[in-house]
């Protein structure tokens, strides 16, 4: 008697998610995140609110679904809350699971969710879809300035204040969507064409609630067509702050963290300018991306607890990405996919170590610093 009233919930809960008879199901359940990934973002930037999934904005990036999708109907409501200021939001489809390098979107084709901003032969604000960093898509009409962005056949939002409903089709590499219930936009030929769904955070509060979806039958997609799959990267940098890393007084106003980017200006007056984490690490994989054009390290420590640079690049221009493995004594390598170095023994690393960022005497720009430990 004690497990019925368990059952009956379980019951329930089935229920609740069960396939609609069109074939449709909740991709958010409206009480919670589950399903759904913050990748970047501080854990305040989105959040559930009477039904709804709400993003402040801030800082930019963005919260995925935990798994991919190929071909689908996703179906869902959104409004701003800006009436008269830019409202800025997005629907990232078939994305990476982490941002791009130096940026913090994934690559992807973009669904627009925007008001208050149109400018003419550029962008609007009613259902514009393109690709993003280093995706690739075919407009349904040609862009008048040569982009690979299709701009509306006619202009259906609603304002700031006001909802408006999305229907997005993607299937075997092409996009359709219908803005308050008319197809106004169209890309084809996306690469990739399997991947993430996600909500965009970018400077304006945005709400979203209804989000549901049908998966359509596979298209067999090529393994070049296919997003990156997540490989259990957690972020180490939220964005708004430095939580996480030991705020030495010295490092104020120093060490800042500014969306996207953590940055420090090369004149931090502590005494130790390194900028530790606040957790040890064993083996690790840690991937970042930085520039700096005198140099930046990785630090670890030793069983002594001394310092030891483990990583130095110096990035004039673009950002580097790079990825720093250690096991054991060994550290490994890798910028911009490509190994830089064989892999290096160290002698006396201790087992467990914070992670430090260092630069050579000059300013550094991090950003997209992910991290997953061994199992």
């Amino acid at each position: 008697m004690k497990r019925l009233p368990y059952l009956f919930l379980l019951a329930t809960v089935t229920f609740a998610f069960a396939q609609t008879p069109d074939g449709f199901v909740p991709l958010f359940n409206g009480k919670d995140l589950t399903g759904w990934v913050n990748v970047n973002c501080d854990p305040s930037t989105f959040f559930v609110k009477d039904g709804m999934v709400v993003t402040t904005g801030k800082p930019i990036g963005f919260l995925r679904t935990d798994k991919q999708y190929e071909n689908f109907i996703l179906e869902f409501d959104w409004m701003h809350q800006n009436k008269e200021k830019v409202g800025n939001s997005g629907l990232f489809v078939w994305g990476d699971p982490i941002p791009a390098k130096g940026t913090g979107y994934t690559r992807g084709i973009e669904v627009q969710v925007l008001v208050n901003l149109n400018v003419k032969d550029k962008y609007t604000s009613h259902g514009d879809l393109f690709s993003i960093w280093g995706a690739k898509c075919k407009p349904d009409r040609p862009h008048p300035m040569g982009y690979e962005r299709c701009l509306p056949s006619e202009n259906r939002c609603k304002g700031g204040g006001e909802w408006n409903h999305y229907k997005v089709t993607g299937n075997n590499g092409s996009i359709k969507l219908e803005v308050n219930g008319k197809e106004v936009s169209g890309v084809s030929d996306c690469n990739p064409r399997k991947g993430y769904l996600a909500l965009e955070s970018e400077d304006a509060e945005c709400w979203f609630k209804n989000i549901n979806i049908k998966e359509l039958p596979s298209t067999n997609p090529k393994p070049n067509e296919i997003a990156d799959v997540d490989r259990g990267f957690k972020t180490m940098y939220f964005g708004l702050d430095l939580k996480g890393w030991k705020e030495d007084p010295g490092h104020k106003d120093h060490w800042q963290a500014k969306g996207t980017r953590l940055v420090y200006d090369g004149k931090s007056e502590a005494a130790d300018k390194t900028l530790w984490t606040t957790t040890d690490f064993g083996d690790f994989e840690m991937m970042f991306d930085v520039k700096s054009p005198k140099g930046a390290s990785i630090c670890l420590r030793d069983k002594d607890g001394k310092a030891i640079p483990v990583f130095v690049v110096e990035s004039r221009g673009d950002f580097t990405r790079a990825l720093l493995k250690r096991t054991g004594d060994e550290i490994s390598i890798h910028l911009n996919g490509q190994r830089d170095t064989p892999p290096t023994k160290l002698r006396n690393l201790a087992d467990r170590t914070p992670i430090g960022l260092q630069d050579r005497d000059g300013p550094a720009d991090y950003a997209n610093l992910f991290i997953r430990e061994a199992k």
